[in-house]
């Protein structure tokens, strides 16, 4: 089981590859040398496909040369030499040839595993324009009057709508197509996709022209996004005849609008290009995009002319084989500056906007909130200045309150004076501790007597009485509350319900993880954006350790209670999340996942330093997640149920039952904790 558990196979990953060989025009043997080594070397290394480019056994340009019988009966030599060797490979091959049926010429694409020719996809639309002549040779596929044509003494499947399915691997189906069929504006590859095709082939030549690169990006990413598959493009490189074109040997994998490899452009040498496809994220993605299945219903006649052809092959699971794909540690922080620094802006912006609506929508003009010197209050208090100077009005028209209590310490009192300063919001303090002391007594706690009895009452009087000021501020003001508990927060129950952080009148910061708002802060800190002068104060709140300050703590200034050691560390839990919320994933594929990004030390850092980890082990990764789970499914839904208000920010997913999750209050998390016992200790 163990070897299993760090197998991609496991988790319903497959491993692709796309091949660049060096090819000579209309040398068959040599071409199907460069095949075959580069097939078994893609076996080698666990990968259960291999497609090659668009006519790659003869060349792509090879002209009139197409009508001449001894390259038509070379290539199909070459191509048994091909099903001979595949007898030994645990994988299935996609290769491009000229094919003779029925007196037509047909660019065709041949699907071949375990010695045997599994189908022949014959090219749909040939481009005769530009410095395109393929009409000149071939048929078009619709010209195609029979379904399947005898190759090597046995009947193969012939067509364009054929969908090629690994029995032992259920989730793994694909389509091939070739070159312009992409091009067009109705794709072959987009009712394959309806009819139940995860992963989409396309066997390529397309000569290199400036601006191309970009195009073909933006077609393959764009098809695989709409189709909700993975997409692996071919094209040819060195080798093919430069008489009027040139050939970069540019190659990609995307899976659903996500580039997962590129080949090096230009390359002397035969190369393969491999990447790990995520099979069950592309199923939970059709399954959750109800569209989708109301496409397949639309085009029902386009889907039904598609058959299926089945086989197996001899998967590597029972061997370690760990995933060649980057698995973030941070999915909702971009690892790109550039794309954090977008990312940041535009959550911003979001957050902003849906604020300014609010107080339009209410005619209200004031705001007010807590501002405790950590985190989530910081975040809240720079969008509300933000929101503040988009709508013209004064910053003292955010009315910020810091409340000590019990615990609260100097260094957190002070940041929120500082922070408050640098915003230049109307700032007050309000000691809590006299009202809350009158609670106790009139609860009859022990403390109230003078007994040092911190209880969960105890902690909960405290966060209880600052919202009961906020609201009752909020009324005295004609303002609203601006919450400022945040997604992480909300995810594991750590929100005290009802009359605590739990309430507001607008939560701006309700889906948005503890991750990403440890990098808005730092990013705000960093750009001088909203509070010019306030980096100092932002860095020494992001090096203040998470803590809810109310229990008291020893006189050496540090807090009694650090938040992650209670609910694990949160940019764990915010991996855990992301995987469990947004696409629903088992315990135990979220825990592979969490430890193929974890395990290895060299791998990036969160930009908190106060919260930087630089490795995890599964053990711990195990024990974390179980924390995760118990909370998220058992203990704390019910207040997930009656959150406030909020925008949603970013794809990961929001909380709110209005949004993306609705649930039970009192479900069980038994399947979930089972499944744990799934992952190795």
């Amino acid at each position: 089981m163990t070897k299993r558990f760090f197998n991609l196979y496991t988790h319903h990953f497959a491993r692709v590859a796309v091949a660049v060989p060096r090819c000579r025009v209309a040398d068959p043997g040599f071409n199907v040398e460069q095949t075959i080594a580069l097939a078994r070397q893609a076996a080698l290394e666990g990968a259960v496909l291999v497609a090659f480019p668009e006519l790659g056994l003869s060349a792509y340009s090879c002209d009139d040369l197409f009508h001449q019988r001894a390259l038509l009966d070379a290539c199909l030599d070459g191509l048994a030499s091909i099903v001979e060797a595949s007898q030994e490979l645990p994988l299935a091959m996609v290769v491009g040839l000229p094919l003779v049926v029925d007196h037509q010429l047909y660019n065709c694409a041949v699907v071949v595993a375990g010695g045997r020719v599994l189908g022949v996809v014959p090219k749909s639309f040939l481009p005769n324009y530009g410095e395109f002549y393929e009409s000149r040779q071939f048929s078009a596929a619709d010209c195609a009057a029979v379904d399947q044509v005898d190759l090597f003494g046995a009947p193969v499947p012939f067509g364009p709508a054929l969908l090629f399915e690994v029995e032992n691997l259920p989730l793994f189906r694909f389509h091939v197509e070739i070159c312009e069929d992409l091009w067009v504006p109705v794709p072959p590859s987009s009712f394959a996709a309806l009819a139940g095709a995860t992963v989409l082939v396309n066997l390529s030549a397309s000569n290199v022209v400036v601006g191309k690169s970009g195009y073909r990006h933006q077609l393959v990413g764009q098809q695989s996004a709409r189709c909700l598959a993975a997409y692996l493009y071919t094209s040819a490189g060195r080798g093919e005849s430069t008489t009027d074109m040139a050939w970069d040997g540019q190659s990609l994998i995307y899976e659903r609008g996500d580039l997962l490899a590129e080949s090096e452009r230009f390359s002397d040498e035969s190369h393969l290009l491999f990447a790990d496809i995520d099979l069950e994220r592309l199923s939970n993605e059709r399954m959750r995009t109800t569209t989708f299945a109301h496409s397949v219903r639309r085009h029902a006649t386009e889907v039904s002319a598609f058959r299926r052809v089945a086989f197996q092959l001899a998967l590597p699971i029972e061997r370690e084989l760990a995933l060649a794909r980057t698995v973030e540690r941070f999915p909702y922080v971009p690892a790109d500056q550039a794309r954090r620094d977008e990312r940041c802006t535009e959550v911003y912006n979001i957050q902003v906007q849906a604020l300014i609506q609010r107080l339009t929508a209410s005619g209200i003009k004031k705001v007010v909130l807590g501002v405790s010197g950590g985190l989530d209050s910081t975040h809240a208090l720079l969008v509300c200045a933000h929101a503040m100077d988009r709508l013209g009005l004064p910053r003292s028209n955010i009315l910020a309150y810091t409340m000590p209590g019990f615990a609260t310490s100097e260094r957190t009192l002070e940041q929120a004076k500082d922070l408050m300063a640098a915003v230049g919001c109307s700032a007050q303090l309000i000691d809590i501790r006299p009202s809350c002391i009158q609670m106790l007594k009139d609860l009859g706690h022990p403390y109230s007597e003078g007994k040092l009895d911190y209880d969960i009452t105890f902690e909960n009087v405290q966060a209880g009485e600052r919202t009961n000021h906020l609201f009752r501020l909020a009324n005295f003001h004609n303002a609203i509350v601006i919450g400022t508990g945040d997604l992480s927060e909300l995810a594991l129950g750590w929100c005290t319900y009802g009359v605590g952080d739990h309430m507001s009148h607008y939560n701006v910061n309700a889906s948005v993880p503890k991750t990403l708002i440890s990098y808005l802060v730092r990013w705000v800190a960093e750009t001088g954006a909203v509070v010019p002068h306030g980096a100092g104060v932002l860095l020494k709140i992001l090096d203040t350790e998470i803590s809810p300050e109310l229990v008291p703590g020893a006189d050496d200034g540090k807090p009694a209670q650090i938040t992650e050691n209670v609910i694990g560390p949160y940019e764990l839990q915010d991996f855990n999340l992301y995987y469990i919320l947004r696409f629903g994933f088992k315990p135990s594929k979220v825990a592979f996942l969490s430890w193929s990004a974890w395990h290895d030390r060299e791998q990036g850092k969160w930009p908190n330093a106060a919260l930087e980890r630089n490795q995890y082990e599964l053990a711990a990764i195990k024990k974390n997640l179980g924390i995760f789970l118990w909370r998220f499914f058992k203990t704390s839904q019910f207040k997930r149920s009656c959150v406030p208000n909020g925008p949603k920010v970013g794809n990961g997913g929001s909380l709110s039952p209005r949004g993306d999750w609705r649930a039970p209050s009192d479900s069980e998390a038994t399947v979930w904790m089972d499944d744990l016992d799934n992952i190795p200790d």
